[in-house]
């Protein structure tokens, strides 16, 4: 589902999970074990990227819909799971955004300390609400953190996606650059960012996201059954079966 390459002290992580990288109990699992290794491991500094023209189209709505609540509180749990893993990595993570990072796959991508968008080759966004469903602990804070406070409601609210160069103008990416340009950009990010200094860079990105990791845990203390229980209704996949219904054509996704 991860296929790993080594850039001299930069370890490369393609997406290769099905058309759309959509996330599922099975991806959050093996990237939450992939992350946790690399925090371990000699590589400086990591890029992430996807396929063809998608990062990541987000959580994979069919098999919430197959697998009904049981599985949905088994995917909650793996997706904050992940969300907090990816948010503390203590090395620098560089997003390579070579295509569509939609809902669930833009959050992945704001857990990078930077995000490189390729012009014109997608979009990024969160239409969760469009889809029926509130946004869990983990990825709340994620995005609270990422993304500017007066971008933020906006683009929860109108579920509304940009391109690249919106995109940046609305401060949802790092960068933009030319497809072709993409990931030797973020392979050099990646390692300007990892000649910094293990230790120093270590503790400067503890400081600057210990505050939306301990908003995070709190909050899933606090509401994470609840949210757990609005996902998991019958009412909620209801709702996300006529948003796949009206969203996805018949044999894709």
């Amino acid at each position: 589902m991860i296929l790993t390459e080594q850039h001299d002290s930069v370890a490369l992580l393609r997406l290769g999970h099905g058309k759309a990288n959509a996330l599922d109990v099975e991806l959050c699992r093996e990237m939450t074990e992939l992350f946790r290794k690399l925090s371990e491991g000699l590589s400086r500094a990591v890029v992430l990227t996807g396929q063809g023209k998608i990062f990541s189209a987000g959580v994979d709505l069919l098999r919430l819909t197959a697998g009904g609540p049981g599985y949905v509180r088994t995917f909650l749990g793996e997706l904050n799971g992940l969300c907090e893993t990816v948010f503390s990595f203590p090395k620098p993570l560089v997003a390579a955004l070579n295509g569509h990072a939609i809902a669930a796959g833009f959050v992945l991508a704001c857990m990078a300390d930077r995000r490189i968008m390729a012009r014109g080759t997608g979009r990024v966004g969160l239409p969760e609400l469009l889809v029926g469903v509130p946004f869990p602990p983990g990825p709340m804070e994620v995005l609270r953190f990422a993304l500017p406070s007066d971008t933020l409601p906006r683009m929860m609210y109108s579920g509304a996606t940009h391109e690249a160069d919106p995109a940046l103008d609305r401060g949802l990416v790092d960068e933009v650059v030319e497809t072709g340009e993409l990931l030797p950009h973020a392979l050099r990010s990646a390692e300007a960012l990892g000649a910094l200094g293990e230790e120093t860079f270590r503790l400067t990105k503890s400081q600057i996201r210990h505050p939306a990791l301990k908003r995070m845990r709190e909050a899933q203390r606090e509401i994470g059954a609840e949210i757990e229980k609005a996902w998991s209704s019958p009412e909620t996949l209801s709702r996300i079966a006529a948003y796949v219904k009206s969203t996805f054509k018949p044999g894709g996704r």
